[in-house]
């Protein structure tokens, strides 16, 4: 029986592996060792909760789905119907093409063509690799078409360290303002977070939130998340500085995890209903290709002959 998410990419390095999939060019799973450094899902299964897949041409949510183009209505097709959004792009559920493969690494390209809520002509790749600093992941965009198009991109990882428990996990991320939202999730303002539940940037128990919560106004340069247990091992989602903004997400109800949390922290280029604010989008000209790159890296987890290179 094929797979769910199509063709399954399996990938070494060292005491490192990972499970990359076809369709939506996901992290189906990631380890260092015996300890899962990403939720994991079953082969038979799509990804729960847009678990690891990429978020391409823009990143969570659109309210109704509507924009303007040069004064033109613009409708996307409403993918999260209970709430009335579009949401997570145009490839979340499309299956990308191999174009290299090595042991420890995997490249895969997929086309955005042209439809009425977004009428633009882009081919994407993205490498998922495995280094001397865990998974890097490389995204690019070329505008194939006849005009300048905005872009944005995400991902969607759901972090995690072995079997600890979630809730006994600290995450922190260093932002300085949060997005305040509605009841159908979609932006209504911007606060900062400094003195309130919100503050993530001491580190917060993961037991102590409730969140689905984009956060802005990050350091400049790259930046750093963590998740964090009291032994010592953490989990680093780096990425460089196109990476402006992250979403973090407290899912009580993950496919996986009944009775569980399960912790996503979503890099993103640019915020939820960015195709209207025009906050962190990327107009990319014809022939222009963009490049940006994040990455998942473990630190404590014992035995790495390679975490010497870390200094």
């Amino acid at each position: 029986m094929r797979p769910a998410t199509g063709e399954q990419y399996e990938l070494d390095f060292g005491d490192l592996s990972a499970t990359i999939v076809q369709v939506g060019a996901g992290i189906r799973s990631l380890r260092f060792a015996e300890s899962d450094l990403t939720e994991p899902y079953p082969v038979g299964e799509q990804p729960p909760s847009a678990c690891g897949i990429v978020l391409v041409p823009w990143p969570n949510r659109v309210a109704d789905g509507r924009w303007e183009l040069g004064g033109e209505a613009r409708q996307l097709d409403l993918t999260e119907p209970a709430k009335r959004n579009a949401i997570h792009g145009l490839l979340r559920r499309r299956p990308y093409e191999l174009v290299d493969r090595s042991d420890s690494m995997v490249t895969q390209a997929a086309t955005v063509y042209p439809e009425p809520g977004y009428p633009f002509l882009l081919d994407t790749t993205v490498t998922h690799e495995l280094h001397t600093e865990g998974l890097q992941v490389t995204h690019t965009i070329s505008n194939a078409g006849e005009s300048a198009a905005p872009v944005a991109v995400g991902a969607h990882p759901y972090l995690r360290i072995a079997d600890v428990p979630a809730e006994q996990l600290t995450v922190t991320v260093a932002a300085r303002t949060r997005f305040e939202t509605d009841d159908r999730s979609n932006v209504t303002g911007e606060a900062p977070v400094a003195g309130t539940a919100f503050d993530l940037s001491a580190g917060r128990r993961v037991s102590e939130l409730e969140l689905d919560t984009g956060f802005a106004d990050l350091p400049d340069g790259p930046v750093e998340h963590v998740l964090a247990a009291d032994d010592g091992r953490r989990v680093v989602l780096w990425a460089d500085e196109a990476f402006r903004y992250v979403q973090v997400f407290t899912h009580r109800s993950f496919a996986t995890k009944p009775g569980g949390v399960a912790l996503a922290i979503e890099p993103m280029t640019a915020p939820a209903n960015a195709l209207n604010s025009g906050r962190g989008l990327r107009w990319l000209e014809p022939g222009e290709t963009w490049s940006v790159s994040w990455g998942v890296r473990p630190e404590g987890f014992g035995g790495e002959a390679y975490l010497a290179s870390w200094g």
